[in-house]
């Protein structure tokens, strides 16, 4: 008997530890002080850990603006991000296996061949599970390469892309979308095998709106692009995938607030600005899940008790 109470009781607490949560990335202008994260029960209300996880130590002007972050099939968690407005032709890297703990920061110099490279902006990191490999986005600007509308022409962005399977070697850099238009802050939505949809931002003046795409991989090629589903001066998408409905974070920025829409099909999205609740100060990043081990380490690390649910 005593046998079998441990065992029910190893159960519920590993059952405990594996449930997962949500975790927003984060970061506060004037982007020097580092990655911040927010947690969620639900993928709607969202709380502040209030502490800095990770201080940028490498680019010109070693910020951490637009911190992504995914988890890779042996559990590890994968972080890029912006290390400087302009003048850096690669983005940061580094790893961590319960989010408190980090690698040694690494430059990857994915437009080091592109000698008139503006600025790598926003990199955007997906595990594309049909091939096994990661794939990082991002936006850049090379000037005289594209037709611009009202952009100056050191920002008519396009999107690029790598891919690695180790963060050790990495693809050659590619073009990933033109869409005609100026475009940034993308991200990358797998609703299963051969259907993949892209959220992006239309970077054109005067609209900087969010649109979407559809593509057969995650490398896509992405078309059909949508009519923007938000209003103007929005950016910084991220997806959350709750039940059966997405939920579309973005950064209203000259509203200083953060809205967000909800979708089953990526073609009609209602607001959900009412239903959700983003901590002030927050900025960028993306949504993943980790289990509630993780968020407790996050809690301890942060200075918060750990006994409370919320």
């Amino acid at each position: 008997m005593k046998r079998l109470i441990g065992l029910l009781t190893l159960i519920i607490i590993l059952g405990s530890c594996s449930k997962e949560v949500y975790i927003f990335s984060s970061f506060h202008e004037p982007a020097d002080q580092g990655l911040r994260f927010l947690y969620s029960h639900d993928g709607y209300k969202w709380n502040d850990l209030d502490k800095v996880f990770l201080k940028p130590e490498i680019g010109q002007q070693k910020v951490m603006r637009d911190p992504s972050i995914v988890k890779g099939p042996d559990g590890t968690f994968h972080l890029v991000w912006t290390s400087s407005w302009k003048g850096d032709k690669g983005f940061g890297y580094a790893s961590s296996k319960d989010l408190v703990n980090w690698s040694e920061q690494k430059f990857i110099p994915v437009m080091e061949h592109e000698s008139t490279t503006v600025n790598v902006w926003a990199p955007e990191l997906f595990y594309d599970q049909d091939n096994k490999q990661f794939v990082i986005i991002w936006a850049s600007t090379i000037p005289f390469r594209f037709p611009k509308k009202l952009e100056d022409e050191d920002n008519n962005h396009r999107m690029y892309y790598t891919t690695t399977k180790d963060f050790k070697s990495f693809s050659p850099t590619k073009l990933f979308i033109d869409p005609g238009f100026s475009v940034i802050d993308a991200v990358i939505v797998r609703r299963k095998a051969d259907d993949f949809v892209l959220v992006l931002k239309d970077n054109t003046r005067p609209m900087r709106n969010i649109k979407v795409a559809f593509g057969p991989t995650a490398l896509g090629p992405f078309t059909n692009v949508s009519e923007p589903f938000t209003g103007n001066f929005t950016e910084g998408p991220t997806v959350a995938k709750v039940g059966d409905e997405y939920l579309i974070y973005f950064d209203s920025y000259r509203d200083k607030k953060y809205g967000s829409v909800k979708t089953t099909d990526f073609k009609t999205f209602k607001d959900a600005s009412a239903e959700t609740n983003v901590p002030e100060g927050h900025k960028h990043g993306t949504i993943f899940k980790a289990n509630k081990r993780i968020l407790k380490g996050l809690k301890e690390f942060a200075g918060l008790d750990t006994t409370r649910k919320n």
